[in-house]
């Protein structure tokens, strides 16, 4: 008989958190507006710099760099906010919102220019690995033959999963996204060093320290500071040890079940939570139809593509051709998942793969 439903996508969104809903109902409540100066407005920019204080706890800086944004692609959008004479340099395993700002020209370094922002991620959400960034020196950051002045960090899934602190990390902005670590979906932030001018976001009322207009989502930042404390408790706790562990167990299950299967990562330092499967010639897409079937919810690749199904462009960028890149699914657990759960998985996708091959041969 089978098993209820096992959630495994946290990477794409992570279950609300019992105390971000809590934040969320009791934000409800509070009727002003945060940029009024009476006693209600107070009380709602009150909920806001508790929020941000704890999201700087959370990523490691000043609570005067957190800047609040719908999300971690509004945030990036900041890389479309550059002068014209800065380029913009893209990790090739970068995150789609940290792409779309990529310089095409590719063009080489101006000396006489404000110089060139690198936009990276420091944890991928198909693969899991961690990249550190670049050592910053005398010229700046090296980035393959290019320098660069300025470091913009994806931060995404990182935060709650692994320590990080933005103050040491060398970056001059981070984006973060709450929904990745148990907050509400639709609220996230741009991180920006102290000292450092930008663009604003958005124009207008002046909000956010004049760097992103328009009234504040009081709901949603509560929900966010509640998550953001939440997962930092958990990081200190040890509770991702615990998932580590769930998602070594799977891999070993899929690998005794299986030859031929390439686990992307495999030997690399990744997320604790991370497992990135290629199977050659079985579409990611009809894995993740199959198993959804099954009662089991994975992805294939990253889930920020309005629910477009194309070959993963992170696995062409590591090597693999376009058949693997195209086979290739991401199961991603989380604090609430179970050892039953991921042996479930390992046991309903072996026996799909065994089908599968039964019809091709």
């Amino acid at each position: 008989m089978k098993g209820a439903r096992a959630y495994l996508d946290w990477n794409a969104t992570a279950p609300l958190r019992p105390e971000a809903r809590a934040a969320m109902a009791a934000a409800m409540d509070v009727v002003g507006n945060p940029s009024s100066v009476h006693a209600e407005g107070r009380a709602a920019k009150a909920l806001i710099e508790k929020s941000r204080a704890e999201v700087a706890e959370a990523v490691g800086c000043d609570p005067g760099e957190v800047v609040f944004t719908s999300g971690a692609t509004e945030a990036a959008s900041v890389l479309g906010r550059r002068p014209s004479t800065c380029d913009v340099m893209v990790q090739d395993t970068a995150h789609d919102c940290l792409l779309a700002h990529l310089d095409l020209s590719n063009g080489a370094a101006r000396p006489d220019g404000p110089g060139h922002t690198l936009a990276m991620g420091l944890a991928n959400s198909e693969t899991g690995v961690i990249t550190e960034p670049p050592a910053r020196g005398d010229a700046g950051l090296l980035y393959g033959a290019r320098h660069a002045s300025w470091l913009l960090l994806d931060v995404v899934q990182a935060i709650g999963k692994i320590p990080f602190s933005f103050a040491w990390s060398g970056a001059d902005m981070a984006i973060v996204s709450a929904h990745k670590f148990g907050g509400p979906k639709g609220v996230g932030a741009l991180i920006v060093r102290n000292g450092l001018e930008i663009e604003a976001l958005s124009v207008g009322g002046g909000q956010e320290m004049g760097r992103r207009s328009g009234t504040e989502n009081v709901i949603g930042i509560a929900g966010f500071g509640a998550a953001a404390r939440a997962a930092t408790q958990d990081l200190a706790d040890g509770v991702w040890d615990q998932v580590a562990e769930f998602r070594n167990i799977l891999e070993l299950a899929l690998d005794a079940g299986e030859n031929g299967t390439i686990l992307v990562g495999k030997g690399a330092r990744r997320l604790p939570n991370t497992t990135c499967l290629i199977t050659p010639g079985w579409k990611g897409e009809t894995q993740v139809m199959q198993m959804d079937l099954n009662g089991f919810a994975i992805s294939a690749g990253s889930a920020c593509s309005s629910g477009k199904v194309r070959s993963s462009t992170v696995l062409r960028a590591m090597g693999f051709d376009e058949e693997q890149a195209a086979s290739a699914i991401r199961v991603s657990i989380g604090p609430a998942t179970t050892k039953d759960e991921v042996l479930r998985f390992a046991d309903a996708w072996t026996a799909s793969l065994k089908r599968h091959r039964a019809r091709v041969a």
